[in-house]
């Protein structure tokens, strides 16, 4: 089971989303809770995934956000947003947001994306990918490759592109023609070459380095 506590403060939002996810088979709704309440219940519960509003009243997500990063081994995070421009998207994915959901998400895309916080690590569909990461994160970049990326073998930017795609394990394992588990292999050694924690911050150092729209790279694959 994918434990799952919600983090908003609208009672309507919570019991919403508690409705939605408890239709999967393989999800709990372990508790939905204002922010006030939230970082005390996810230290108690220890959930796999928190989906967590960024603008509350009492306590903010961002502050929330700062205090998991004190935890030995903190949730998959995923963002929760009214509007695809909230300005405060780019704060929740540097301090370790997996990504971000619309509160109008599709009820069968909001269980998928929580479990894919689970098995892919990222919250974030392909379209939203390059939106978020370009216009959020990579406001003052430069097409200057970043030097890490000369760590990577070519199999690792191949994939590095596909991941900063959106693309799933799954996916990318059908196009390289590769097994899902050599994927994750691939996947966790560019974590560790790249210095980042998690798809979304990998995806932003592709984007920044104008990987995904470098002359070749379709006929590279």
């Amino acid at each position: 089971m994918i434990r799952v506590l919600i983090v908003d403060d609208e009672a309507l939002i919570r019991s919403g989303f508690t409705h939605i996810l408890g239709t999967a088979d393989d999800i709990e709704v372990v508790d939905a809770v204002s922010g006030g309440d939230a970082f005390d219940r996810i230290v108690a519960l220890r959930p796999d995934v928190v989906l967590l509003d960024i603008r509350m009243a009492d306590v903010d997500g961002l502050t929330i956000l700062r205090r998991m990063r004190e935890l030995s081994r903190p949730p998959a995070v995923a963002a929760l947003t009214t509007f695809g421009t909230d300005e405060y998207v780019d704060a929740a994915l540097r301090l370790g947001a997996a990504g971000y959901l619309l509160k109008d998400t599709k009820p069968t895309h909001l269980i998928h994306q929580v479990r894919a916080l689970v098995t892919e690590g990222s919250a974030l569909s392909g379209q939203v990918t390059r939106s978020i990461v370009a216009k959020y994160l990579d406001a003052a970049a430069t097409s200057e490759p970043d030097p890490r990326l000369e760590r990577l073998t070519e199999r690792e930017r191949d994939i590095l592109v596909l991941l900063a795609e959106g693309r799933s394990n799954g996916e990318i394992s059908s196009e390289l023609f590769l097994g899902v588990g050599t994927v994750k292999d691939h996947v966790s050694s560019i974590f560790t070459k790249l210095e980042v924690a998690n798809r979304v911050q990998a995806a932003l150092i592709a984007e920044r380095s104008s990987l995904l729209d470098g002359p070749g790279r379709r006929e590279a694959r």
